[in-house]
């Protein structure tokens, strides 16, 4: 080693030992001394129970949050009343993007696949999730995506319309929705033109899949309601298949909606929408005779839809 290599590292050594020596001492404190100042254990802080992730999580979505400055977009925020929170939660909402997005995965593989009948399960699959991003959208909660979710909203709903026939040019359209749910399921996020964020329900919601979206929502309220064992081992998916079936009815009867001002139609739409509501109050209750019973008044009125309007 070299004398100046040698030097350098000795004045190294010498100013850190002079930094240590003008450090101020450690104070020291006797036992009784902190005593009132600091809570001896962790339950001494909490008035009442301590609280819990799950009653954390739930004062979350139930309190809007916005950034100071800033409104919260969708209806709700612009001063309109909120229909969807009462209806749905973001639990159910997250979940259902999430099952719809895989579900589209597998539809959208190959051209020959896609033009030869998968265009008609992507516009289904692609028409709900186009859905659900108006409700996040307007959604008061603090439901995951709603900072996007105007944006996802309208790349979707423009493809599902685009997909009511099959081609070269559909699909690639319909890959990059796929890649776009993926990126936003993610974490990375969309890119797209600004979007109103107020929802035009004639653009988003077209009402022929719409209903076939409704129907396989009540099939599966039908699987996990067969009897009252069923449905005690299959609670989140009673909810969230009740609670998105409430949320469909309402969209059914949104301004502009085919047959949204007939008055017999909005009733039927409208009586669905309170009995599914019905399925999760009972659930609540652990009313399991009140879940099944209302499971089936779903489907008599999903039926009695049916059979006049389509």
């Amino acid at each position: 080693m070299s004398r100046t290599l040698i030097f350098g590292f000795a004045a190294v050594v010498l100013s850190a030992v002079a930094a240590d020596e003008r450090r101020a001492p450690r104070p020291q404190f006797s036992e009784g001394q902190l005593r009132g100042i600091f809570f001896e254990k962790l339950d001494d802080a909490f008035r009442g129970q301590r609280p819990s992730l799950s009653s954390i999580r739930k004062s979350v979505q139930a309190a809007p949050v916005a950034t100071a400055g800033q409104t919260p977009s969708g209806s709700a925020a612009a001063g309109g009343k909120d229909v969807w929170s009462p209806l749905i939660g973001a639990a159910s909402l997250e979940d259902e993007v999430k099952r719809l997005r895989l579900h589209y995965e597998s539809v959208v593989t190959t051209p020959g696949a896609f033009n030869s009948g998968g265009y008609q399960d992507a516009r289904l699959d692609l028409t709900a999730l186009a859905s659900l991003f108006a409700v996040i959208n307007e959604h008061s909660g603090e439901v995951r995506w709603k900072d996007q979710a105007a944006v996802a909203r309208d790349l979707i709903a423009r493809t599902a319309f685009n997909c009511k026939a099959g081609s070269t040019q559909v699909y690639n359209e319909a890959k990059l929705r796929k890649a776009d749910l993926q990126d936003l399921v993610s974490g990375t996020g969309i890119t797209g033109r600004e979007s109103d964020p107020d929802t035009d329900w004639t653009m988003i919601a077209d009402r022929g899949p719409m209903m076939e979206y409704a129907e396989l929502l009540v099939e599966a309220l039908d699987d996990v309601t067969r009897n009252e064992g069923t449905a005690k081992s299959e609670v989140e998916a009673v909810r969230r298949n009740a609670e998105l079936l409430a949320m469909a009815a309402e969209i059914f009867t949104q301004e502009g909606m085919d047959e949204a001002d007939d008055e017999d139609y909005v009733k039927l739409s409208h009586d669905m929408r309170d009995v599914a509501k019905t399925v999760v109050g009972a659930l609540d209750r652990s009313d399991w005779g009140a879940v099944t019973a209302g499971a089936s008044l779903i489907r008599q009125r999903c039926d009695a839809c049916h059979e006049a309007y389509r």
